[in-house]
């Protein structure tokens, strides 16, 4: 019988018993010979740490940790990369006691921001905006808004810059039921319809339905009309060379799906419309706005001890985004399943094409992981912020809420959600419907003194916008570093001071990040200057 193919790792004592080759002769012979030369000179202290590297050297070269083969029976032994592990209960575990013991807090929510005098910014877009008779109609332009409550905000925005560019009449957008979001809102359930329409009516004309006689032309069906199916990011010149030809011709056109269709960069006057429509025009509904307004009265009150200043937190925790991130955390079989049930749901099939790679270690290093509640907890205490500090924090339904909140709830008692701020009877009209729900979170949001964002999307991008357009420029808001803060979260052993250290420096970046001007391919809405503000002249 042929002799058992054997794993050149499998027995490195075996291997040494038998001698004859097993480990290489050249170490051998040097073993041998370090220590005749440690005995003859009595270099006992020596001998222990040379012998320590030569072994070293001799079975390294044989232990192969990377691969060990299954029939070997022998565990493999390799360490994961700096933060590609989600370890953040065991660094909490280590670090609450010193959080509890650190009372000397810096007044976080009063020196945060350090906006200078020269950098303030206010609203100037009035100017760049043509007060003139309109000229008629070129034709109606007809576009379907789609995703979340921020994503229909820039297909709006968009959409009324369009219509000014092309002449055209606007007809107020219809959304696109989304198979994630699903909500059936029509856009007056969530802005202000007559508002919107009367704010843009000296420079857009904006119209609630298709006039009788053009739908007559098209047999009494939106659908016959001519989808123009801009591509993304699509210029001014596409606009005026083929879009307005088929408007002038027919009298109506569609674009559908219309997010992201008007290029980042466009003449001012078009930029101008988009910021009189962002930021004037899209009032949220009488409803959303009445109950926005308690909601942000009962905050500031319950922040009464920090002179009404309070902290909002966007929290993208929910078990579709969990999801979508193929990041892994400690829930183990359990929390696969249910991530595979999830992504199966609402994705069907995306993630199990051929040649998908889902690498979640990959993931959590190059920060694409959603931080968890307990990971925001730890990054604001260790920014100053202490246990008195009053939070809002924005989100849908919190994936496994009961398990991951319990910490954020431990390190900020004062922690307040659209659930615990209204009562059921007040919320019980926006139910079913997340984008009504998440404009009460963006108001709370607007006004607060700080906002963390936490995983990117449209709504912290335009409250980056927003923020900066109320706040004289100064987004007040904080960006944390996710690659440096997995790898803050990583080691279990860390020291409190260590980490506090790391995380004022991020805090620090963000009050340096929170005024920027719009560059070439950055969006107007995250960047309102200086296209929709000017800069202040310091006063001498």
């Amino acid at each position: 019988m042929a002799p058992r193919p054997q794993s050149p790792c499998s027995s490195p004592r075996a291997k040494l018993r038998k001698g004859g080759g097993a480990v290489p002769q050249s170490p051998r012979r040097l073993v041998v010979v370090v220590v005749s030369a440690a005995l003859r000179r009595r270099g006992l202290l020596l001998l222990v740490p040379l012998m320590y590297l030569v072994a070293m050297v001799v079975f390294m070269g044989c232990w192969d940790l990377e691969f060990v083969p299954v029939r070997v029976g022998v565990a493999i032994l390799r360490r994961s990369p700096p933060g590609a592990v989600y370890k953040s209960p065991q660094v909490f575990k280590k670090l609450w006691p010193f959080m509890q013991a650190d009372v000397n807090h810096s007044n976080a929510l009063a020196t945060a921001w350090h906006s200078k005098a020269s950098q303030r910014w206010k609203s100037c877009f009035s100017k760049k905006l043509h007060k003139k008779e309109l000229p008629p109609s070129n034709g109606f332009l007809i576009i379907e808004a789609n995703g979340g409550l921020n994503q229909q905000r820039l297909s709006i925005c968009d959409a009324v810059a369009v219509a000014g560019m092309l002449n055209a009449t606007l007809v107020i957008p219809m959304f696109h039921l989304n198979s994630v979001w699903r909500d059936s809102s029509k856009f007056g359930d969530i802005f202000d319809e007559e508002y919107f329409i009367d704010t843009l009516k000296s420079h857009v004309r904006v119209v609630k339905e298709l006039p009788e006689d053009i739908l007559q032309r098209f047999d009494n069906n939106i659908s016959n009309i001519i989808n123009m199916r801009a591509k993304a990011l699509s210029t001014k010149s596409y606009y005026l060379q083929k879009v307005l030809p088929k408007l002038l011709e027919l009298g109506a056109v569609r674009i559908a799906p219309f997010s992201n269709r008007l290029a980042h960069s466009v003449p001012p006057s078009i930029q101008a419309l988009r910021c009189l429509a962002n930021y004037e025009a899209l009032q949220f509904s009488e409803p959303i706005r009445g109950l926005a307004k308690d909601m942000v009265d009962r905050m500031l009150k319950k922040s009464s001890n920090t002179s009404g200043k309070y902290i909002s937190v966007h929290l993208r925790f929910e078990e579709d985004m969990v999801a979508f991130s193929c990041c892994t955390y400690d829930g183990g079989k359990e929390e696969k399943r249910e991530m595979d049930n999830a992504r199966e749901r609402s994705w069907r099939g995306k993630f199990r094409r051929p040649g998908r790679v889902i690498n979640p270690e990959a993931n959590r290093m190059d920060g694409k992981c959603p931080l968890t509640p307990l990971e925001v907890g730890m990054m604001l205490r260790g920014m100053g912020f202490g246990n008195n500090t009053p939070i809002y924090v924005a989100s849908g339904k919190i994936y496994n809420a009961e398990k991951y909140m319990a910490p954020l709830r431990q390190m900020f008692p004062l922690l307040e959600t659209k659930e615990t701020l209204a009562s059921a009877d007040e919320l019980a009209q926006f139910k079913g419907y997340s984008s009504r729900l998440a404009a009460l979170d963006y108001t709370v949001c607007a006004h607060s003194e700080a906002f963390v964002t936490t995983q990117g999307g449209n709504f912290p991008h335009f409250l980056l916008g927003h923020r900066r357009y109320l706040y004289a420029g100064h987004s007040k808001t904080i960006q944390p570093d996710k690659r440096k803060l997995v790898l803050a979260l990583d080691n279990p052993n860390i020291r409190w001071d260590r980490f506090k250290r790391s995380m004022q420096e991020m805090l620090r970046r963000s009050d340096l990040k929170g005024v920027g001007q719009r560059k070439s391919n950055a969006s107007i809405y995250t960047f309102p200057m200086p296209d929709c503000m000017c800069q202040q002249q310091s006063e001498t």
